[in-house]
């Protein structure tokens, strides 16, 4: 007899799609949320941890260059 095939396993979720909280835990990624929304100037930013850290990173990133010739930018866009 021949065996009966076996259901393919679930492709795993690639971690740029796995909430933040998920990817870095959940203290780190309300940290990185509470930055991106003292930064951010959108009226809805991505700024939650149950989105991607690469989300919330690129929103920190955009919003941060747009200080880039100010003397005086938020500490939030430090480092």
């Amino acid at each position: 007899p021949v065996p009966a095939p076996t259901p393919a396993a679930p492709a795993p979720t690639p971690a740029g799609d796995q909430p933040c909280r998920d990817q870095i835990g959940e203290a780190a990624a309300t940290a990185l949320a509470v930055r991106c929304r003292a930064v951010s100037p959108a009226t809805h930013p991505p700024c939650n941890a149950a989105n991607p850290c690469e989300m919330i990173q690129k929103e920190i990133d955009r919003s941060c260059a747009l200080w880039a010739d100010d003397d005086n930018p938020p500490t939030e866009c430090a480092g």
